[in-house]
């Protein structure tokens, strides 16, 4: 990998310095060959004015009509500014500058030859601009100014020919350059690849390692899950076999005893008509004993609710309702659709409400709860929800017993359980169990 990043790398300096080099070089060829252009043209422009200047006057000298001196006119008013343009362009060309000195001295000669002859005749001194014609003065001027316009024509065109050829030998040099570069850099491609190859194989056999490990460890974590699940349900199971045992036995031992004690009050309150104090007292004993019977009552039902197996799902959960609304203020509003459940899934209905009021009691802050349970034929979907505070539920940490522990006996009861809420907006808990004529493998359909 050393080796071929060592030999890209120097392939790409080379072909930036080659490429640098060549743009320098043809920059300044360009350069000289568009300055060479504008030289010929510019002398070129100036020769054209000067003999434009020329058919001017003899077409104005033969008629001696004004507009046969246009061309005439036209032309000398550009030979200043074509002048002045080739100045600047020979400016950093001493010699050159020179044989331009000339020709603009031959120009002005001739130039002034055709604007006498010129004025002569408009003056109608018709002998004079004659024999102005006859002499030789503007023939050679002409000649002169050809000469050393060619003069300087030829020279630009040679400059143009060595810029043409020094771009040609930068392309050439860049068209070697490139291909001794992409050799060099095929070749590090090579050994690119080769590297390359040797790394997948060595990560394609550690991604191998580690997905047997990561196989395994999913396995064992699958194994721990379906374990715990397990355990989870088993608990659930002890738990309220405990819960209903502990009811029993209240209810049978404990109910036994206070009613006992609330007979014996009796009869003593009958005994002791005179004693308005012990009759007091006894009175006061028997309210007592009734409150003590009351708390029995209410954890018994807590412990297993005796409506659910005696007056059916719907009048639990309306008792359970009522009452948690008369302890703790909130108004409760209750829709309960009559539901075909079995024994097991009216207790995880039970329980599920009753965690949930629960934590409306203790968190939500609520003002206002409902208590919906709806028969959709093959399913029941109850949901219970207030208005209180909420929660962030992304933050709802893991200690947060209540609802994992609803969540899992929701789930063991193969049912889904949503949790909605934000900050602000309430909490709704929604559960979907399966119908007793629902079959187990539709339950996971709903949520």
């Amino acid at each position: 990998m050393a080796a071929g990043l060592t030999l890209a790398m120097l392939a790409a300096l080379a072909l930036v310095g080659i490429n640098e080099a060549g743009y320098r070089q043809s920059t300044q060829s360009l350069t000289e060959v568009s300055e060479a252009q504008r030289i010929r043209l510019a002398l070129n422009l100036l020769l054209q004015s000067i003999v434009d200047a020329e058919t001017g006057q003899r077409g104005y000298l033969l008629t001696g009509e004004a507009r046969y001196r246009e061309p005439y006119d036209s032309a000398v008013k550009k030979v200043d500014g074509q002048l002045a343009a080739l100045q600047l362009l020979y400016a950093h060309r001493p010699a050159e500058s020179a044989r331009l000195t000339e020709l603009a001295k031959h120009v002005s000669r001739k130039l002034a030859e055709i604007d006498m002859s010129v004025r002569l005749r408009q003056e109608g001194n018709d002998d004079a601009w004659k024999f102005v014609i006859t002499t030789d003065v503007g023939r050679e001027e002409m000649e002169a100014i050809r000469q050393q316009a060619g003069e300087l024509i030829a020279l630009s065109n040679e400059a143009l020919m060595r810029g043409q050829a020094q771009i040609s030998v930068s392309l050439r040099f860049a068209r070697i350059g490139i291909a001794l570069v992409a050799l060099a850099g095929l070749a590090a491609f090579y050994l690119y690849l080769r590297q390359t190859h040797a790394l997948r194989s060595a990560g394609e056999r550690q991604q191998e390692a580690l997905q047997r490990e990561r196989n395994a460890l999913e396995d064992e974590v699958r194994e721990r899950t379906a374990t715990l699940a397990e355990l989870a349900t088993h608990l659930q199971e002890v738990r309220e076999t405990e819960r209903g045992f502990l009811a029993r036995e209240l209810h049978d031992e404990l109910g036994s005893l206070l009613t006992a004690a609330k007979l014996d009050v009796a009869r003593l309150k009958s005994r002791l008509v005179d004693s308005p104090e012990a009759i007091q007292r006894l009175q006061h004993m028997n309210e007592l004993l009734n409150s003590g019977i009351a708390l029995k009552r209410r954890i018994i039902e807590d412990l297993r609710p005796s409506s659910l197996a005696n007056l059916g799902l719907i009048a639990s959960l309306e008792i359970l309702g009522r009452e948690f609304a008369e302890r703790s203020g909130v108004e409760i509003e209750m829709v309960l659709e009559p539901v075909s459940l079995d024994e097991a899934n009216q207790l995880t209905v039970y329980r599920m409400v009753q965690e949930s009021l629960t934590n409306i009691g203790k968190y939500a802050q609520a003002t206002e709860a409902s208590i919906v349970m709806k028969n959709y034929g093959n399913h029941v979907v109850v949901e219970v929800s207030d208005n209180g505070t909420g929660f962030d539920i992304q933050d709802t940490r893991a200690s947060s017993h209540g609802l994992a522990g609803m969540q899992h006996r929701v789930e063991t009861a193969k049912g889904k359980l949503t949790i909605s809420s934000a900050p602000g907006q309430g909490t709704r808990l929604s559960a979907s169990l399966p119908t007793a004529a629902a079959k187990p493998s539709k339950a996971s359909e709903f949520a």
